[in-house]
């Protein structure tokens, strides 16, 4: 699992600052998370291939975390892009691309499909044999989600000394392997316990867009691999939160703690600070494995 960080500061882009995008490569797969001003340039700084991505996961339609869309649709098409593209956000997204996309007569010559959302709980939103992501509903000025990637489980790992020593025909491994006992010829079952080990842990991510502190969405990221989530204010904008929708770095830290996340990632921080490992100092008092994101930064997760 890799995560990209393309852009992590909050309301205008800057020159040396974007808002808020990120690449997610897992088990294969890559997902664009939110796409602000800046994303298709960022994207090709980092060097990744337009024609991977897929699938666009849209929190909600703040300009910092949406307006970068329309342009990188048109770039799919002027690419001569054949592949489906399917976007996911809330109610809405489709009226505000499609909209754009007919008054520059830039329709694309590829399939497009939108999945809005606008329910208030969690919801699946995509699913295949390697990874499912569902909404993590979030408390922002408006309708807003979050997004948990979660890996599936892998196959079970054939203890190859177990299985020959039983002599067991290689026609059978793959049941082994999916969690199948084994009967043998002499009508003795071998439980699959004794043939097989665990398979690796699964990885999830789970990112947290704009909201403010809201113990609601804990069980939803409970023990997660790694959360992104907001901190725009330290504490001495605290004041700030409950009006715009946002969350101080003790917040976040304190939210990382109580779900039992392994490691918590920082991000959309307000350009009013220069100094971003201020952020990491005030969330260490509460929760310790945090790291700062920032423009380009790479996470081997």
């Amino acid at each position: 699992m890799k995560l990209t960080i393309l852009g992590c500061y909050s309301a205008t882009p800057r020159t040396f600052t974007n808002p808020t995008s990120q690449v997610l490569e897992i088990n294969n797969h890559i997902f664009l998370i939110d796409c602000g001003e800046g994303t298709q340039v960022e994207l090709r700084r980092n060097k990744v291939k337009f024609s991977r991505i897929n699938h666009i996961f849209i929190s909600h339609l703040h300009g910092d975390h949406f307006f970068g869309l329309v342009g990188l649709v048109s770039t799919f098409r002027m690419l001569n892009r054949e592949n489906a593209l399917h976007i996911y956000g809330p109610k809405g997204i489709k009226e505000a691309i499609t909209l754009q996309l007919k008054l520059s007569n830039s329709w694309t010559d590829y399939p497009l499909h939108f999945h809005e959302l606008n329910s208030l709980d969690s919801e699946v939103v995509f699913e295949d044999e390697k990874v499912v992501v569902s909404t993590i509903p979030l408390q922002h000025r408006i309708y807003c989600n979050g997004f948990l990637f979660k890996e599936r489980p892998g196959d079970r790992k054939l203890l190859m000394d177990k299985v020959l020593h039983h002599n067991i025909d290689m026609a059978y491994y793959r049941s082994i392997k999916k969690g199948k006992d084994v009967m043998l010829d002499t009508g003795v079952v071998i439980p699959n316990k004794e043939l097989t080990d665990d398979p690796k842990p699964v990885k999830s991510y789970a990112f947290c867009s704009d909201t403010r502190y809201d113990e609601k969405k804990i069980p939803l990221i409970d023990k997660v691999s790694v959360l992104y989530h907001e901190a725009t204010f330290l504490e001495d904008k605290k004041s700030l939160c409950l009006k715009t929708g946002h969350s101080t770095a003790i917040e976040a830290a304190t939210i990382a703690e109580k779900a039992n996340v392994g490691m918590l990632i920082l991000g959309h921080y307000s350009t009013r600070y220069n100094n971003i490992e201020l952020f990491k100092e005030e969330a260490q008092t509460v929760f310790m494995n945090v790291e700062v994101g920032d423009d380009g930064k790479v996470f081997e997760l």
